[in-house]
């Protein structure tokens, strides 16, 4: 990436297409060494362009920045840190601290703010979260972001893309300490009196003030499991250590919750008192029935459980991924102004769309993913009967999700349509050959985000090609988790021995 410091200017279509770190709604993610200095500022730089020509940026406002416990994030935000400065912002430095601390107090203020994280992907990868004075960057944001020209490089930069001489952050700002207090004013300072907690901390970057927010509102926080060596937490795909430690830990403890987040501390994990951890999607629709909730906006791979146990008046569903989510809640607010919306996604990350609560303990509209809100929503259940007992009453759904890496993007298209070619009783008929040994009788489709296909049963099978990647996901639901798991394996098993063969063969038939 050496080139973009001898260019008169790059779009970051270029960048992308140069340094294979792409962008995306989400923000920038891709190697730590791919990352550069030189690279990082050029997208940090696009950004504030862009913002600056909306009218939500202009120089001597503050951006604030802060980043998570990797190794690589210090030298990202000192890149960041110069980009803001050459544009003319100032930097205000939040340090290591939550995403969604930095975005309640960044929002709150009408500033625009930037978050170095690779959130739950390994250590040796990274990335970079840009967002608006209020609320993240939508994908109505994207191409005005990417159409941007930029040259960030001069001899400040050497032969590897590095900053040869790095200004030193400003002195932190601490964020945290408000984050907490929002909850401490929404729920009580007795909320979790009473409740003995433990907190899996490994290297996320909240762990302490997931500590600090448990003592704050009356319980007793038990830390275990801290790591100074980053791993890769993933609150959708637990891994299986995860598993093991958090059931091990219970058994030899007696707490009455588990508590933990990912990487940024943007995602909820928790777990029972036996330490079994519940889905994402079963942590934000009981957050969403605490916080009273008439409208609730999640993506069509989340739980059906939410419409079947009628934990909310009116349910929307979207494509996958935050930004189709806060645009849906925005729809809501706007066509309802009187209703209290929120959203959630399947790794559990709640999104507050509208304000909720009254007086002085009253919840400000938080439109990003939170891991707080539902950890303190969820947990503070316990304190009348344990959460197992809670999940019980649920209704029978249980949700499974696998992907096939390395998968053809050009199959993952033959796929989608040959399942999806003609009028829905056609379709109907294809999804019962291909899919009725496994599955049993097919009885509506959906295609908001990928092939979705519901069955006699209650059964789901959903395919989903990533967007991003030469992946094929595929999620399933059924009435127990045995069963969901057995029907993703089968589902994959056939799509790729069989269906796949059959739909690239009809494409070049056709």
């Amino acid at each position: 990436m050496n080139e973009l410091t001898q260019s008169e200017g790059f779009t970051v279509s270029d960048l992308m297409a140069r340094s294979r770190v792409p962008f995306g709604t989400s923000g920038v993610r891709g190697l730590a060494s791919a990352m550069t200095d030189v690279l990082c500022h050029a997208y940090a730089t696009a950004f504030l362009q862009y913002l600056r020509q909306i009218g939500e940026f202009a120089p001597g406002d503050p951006v604030a920045i802060a980043g998570d416990l990797r190794e690589s994030t210090p030298r990202i935000l000192a890149a960041c840190a110069t980009a803001v400065r050459d544009c003319g912002g100032e930097v205000i430095n939040c340090g290591r601290t939550p995403t969604p601390a930095l975005a309640f107090r960044a929002m709150g203020r009408g500033m625009a703010s930037i978050m170095v994280t690779g959130s739950h992907i390994p250590a040796d990868r990274n990335g970079i979260k840009f967002y608006r004075p209020h609320g993240e960057v939508l994908k109505s944001d994207e191409a005005g972001i990417v159409s941007q020209v930029v040259k960030a490089g001069d001899d400040r930069f050497g032969a590897d893309g590095g900053l040869l001489d790095p200004a030193p952050l400003p002195e932190v700002v601490d964020v945290s300490q408000d984050y907490i207090d929002r909850y401490v004013r929404h729920f009580g300072a007795g909320a979790l009196e009473g409740l003995t907690i433990g907190v899996y901390q490994h290297s996320a970057v909240g762990r302490d003030v997931l500590v600090r927010a448990v003592e704050a509102l009356g319980g007793v926080a038990v830390p275990f499991g801290r790591s100074e060596q980053f791993l890769p937490v993933d609150t959708e795909a637990i891994r299986q250590e995860d598993i093991e430690l958090a059931a091990q830990w219970a058994r030899s403890n007696k707490v009455d919750a588990i508590i933990s987040t990912d990487g940024d501390s943007d995602r909820p994990l928790v777990a029972d008192a036996s330490g079994t951890w519940l889905r994402g999607d079963i942590v934000g629709l009981l957050c969403a029935r605490a916080v009273g909730a008439d409208i609730v906006v999640t993506p069509v791979s989340s739980n059906t459980v939410l419409e079947l146990s009628g934990a909310a008046p009116r349910v929307a569903r979207t494509r996958i991924g935050s930004p189709y989510v806060i645009a849906a809640m925005m729809d809501a607010a706007t066509a309802d102004p009187s209703a209290r919306v929120c959203g959630y996604e399947a790794n559990g990350g709640f999104l507050l769309g509208t304000d909720v609560g009254e007086g002085e303990g009253r919840l400000t509209a938080l439109p990003t993913r939170d891991a707080l809100l539902p950890i303190i929503a969820v947990v503070r259940a316990a304190r009348q009967r344990p959460l197992a007992d809670i999940l019980a009453e649920l209704p029978p759904r249980f949700t499974f999700s696998d992907r096939v890496a390395e998968f053809p993007q050009a199959h993952s298209a033959a796929l989608i349509a040959f399942l999806s070619t003609g009028p829905e009783d056609a379709q109907l008929a294809r999804i019962a050959r291909c899919f009725g040994e496994i599955a049993g009788l097919p009885i509506g489709i959906d295609t908001t985000d990928g092939y979705r296909m519901t069955f006699a049963d209650g059964s789901i099978i959903h395919f989903r090609p990533s967007g991003n990647a030469p992946e094929l996901r595929c999620y399933t639901e059924a009435e127990t988790e045995a069963k969901a798991r057995d029907l993703n394996a089968r589902a994959l098993k056939h799509v790729l021995e069989d269906v796949v063969p059959e739909a690239v063969k009809a494409q070049q038939d056709g």
